[in-house]
């Protein structure tokens, strides 16, 4: 099977990040795209996260019912931060009947020089770049690398977390289900 990782804090899982998704899933030669929780990011600060396990519960909720979709707890398992290489090592020696590929927005893409052992990254694994206003990305950069013009919102799980602390709505922002867990458990209060 030929899956895209679109690794993320999910920090909520989003319309926007559900759009991505669906839309590589579905345009794309990738068989699925798993959702890479993170459970720390090593470009993020992680007093600013809810417990991994409870973001890995409201991607679950988000994507339950699409066969194409499916979350990952993988860098839960391995020591952190979790750097990308790292985790792409494993997969590969737990799944060798897998091809893996890696989902970033391009800016991300910019910033990928900054990761650890980036050249290997992009030298080795296929890396689909959906375009993002203000951060341009030239096609022929290599081989393994395909850009794509996926729609996008302009959602921002900040502005989300920020919304539910000041007791307003994110219904329309977030699915049903996942805003339904949001004020059902407190979170992001």
């Amino acid at each position: 099977m030929y899956i895209g990782l679109y690794f993320g804090s999910f920090n909520p899982v989003h319309h926007g990040h559900l759009i991505i998704a669906g839309f590589i899933a579905g345009y794309t030669p990738l068989h699925q795209v798993w959702f890479v929780v993170s459970p720390q990011n090593p470009f993020k600060i992680s007093h600013s996260l809810l417990n991994e396990y409870q973001r890995l519960h409201l991607v679950r909720t988000a994507i339950e019912g699409e066969p194409k979709l499916r979350a990952s707890d993988i860098e839960f398992h391995l020591p952190k931060p979790s750097y990308t290489i790292d985790t792409l090592a494993y997969l590969e020696e737990k799944y060798p009947q897998h091809q893996f590929a890696i989902i970033m927005g391009s800016d991300s893409f910019q910033n990928l020089h900054k990761w650890k052992n980036s050249e290997v990254l992009m030298k080795r694994f296929p890396i689909f770049v959906y375009k993002r206003a203000g951060f341009e990305v030239a096609a022929g950069q290599s081989p393994n690398i395909t850009i794509l013009d996926a729609p996008l919102l302009q959602i921002s799980a900040t502005q989300i977390r920020e919304m539910v602390k000041q007791g307003k709505s994110v219904r329309y922002l977030v699915p049903d289900s996942v805003k339904e867990e949001i004020e059902k458990n407190g979170y992001y209060r």
